[in-house]
């Protein structure tokens, strides 16, 4: 059984299991792989909680010791930020916590040449608690949009995602995407969990995502899932 824990936020977590189901698709219900979703939405937030570290992984590790009490095989987070603390909520643990980012790394890896411009869009805090900064940087050259994008742009998208204006999301997310576009990067990582929701939603990205420049971890994180699960 995968264990979800969800909750942060919400729409992230049912993207996660929205993606699991359409990667099974076309089989009996009989056949979709069993999951537990606990939507622990009253975890503190990340991004304003990074200095009350404690406050934080103290919810995640109750979250993830449930799951593993109903016997769930392994663990997987929809959330980028959470992965700050889980290098200390493994240790509590008997089942794997899968890596989010370390995933989205590898995945690079095999796609990428080494050196290659990797662009991403994520939280202030994702980026200050370098958890994707800290697989990536020996062998890419990680970017993101300035700060004046990251505020008016990419900030303001996931911010509009956790409100269900997913459509505003997708409008104001444009300038950052097309910066990352215009530096060249190969890649763009979505690496809030919120971004693919607005980027997938509508068509008026439908050039740049046939040419498969953009990183959804989300994804990654249920195909990993989907191996893990039937190993």
């Amino acid at each position: 059984m995968i264990g979800i824990l969800g909750g942060m936020g919400t729409q992230a977590g049912l993207d996660f299991c929205n993606k699991i189901a359409v990667l099974n698709r076309g089989k009996s219900d009989q056949q979709y792989p069993k999951f537990i979703l606990y939507n622990k939405s009253d975890t503190p937030k990340r991004p304003e909680n990074l200095t009350k570290y404690f406050n934080v992984l103290r919810e995640l590790i109750k979250g993830c010791l449930m799951l593993q009490k109903n016997k769930c095989k392994f663990i997987v987070m929809p959330c980028n930020t959470a992965h700050y603390w889980q290098a200390d909520i493994q240790k509590k643990l008997k089942i794997p916590l899968i890596s989010m980012p370390k995933e989205v790394y590898l995945h690079t890896k095999r796609t990428c040449k080494k050196n290659s411009k990797i662009g991403i869009l994520c939280t202030e805090a994702t980026i200050k608690t370098k958890v994707y900064s800290k697989y990536f940087d020996k062998n890419y050259n990680l970017v993101s949009p300035g700060k004046k994008l990251q505020k008016n742009s990419v900030n303001k998208a996931i911010k509009f995602v956790k409100m269900g204006k997913v459509k505003d999301a997708e409008k104001i997310l444009r300038p950052a995407v097309k910066y990352l576009i215009k530096i060249k990067c190969k890649k763009i990582i979505l690496g809030c969990t919120e971004l693919p929701i607005a980027i997938f939603a509508y068509k008026s990205f439908k050039k740049i995502k046939e040419s498969k420049i953009f990183i959804d971890p989300n994804l990654l994180l249920a195909q990993v899932s989907m191996r893990k699960y039937k190993k």
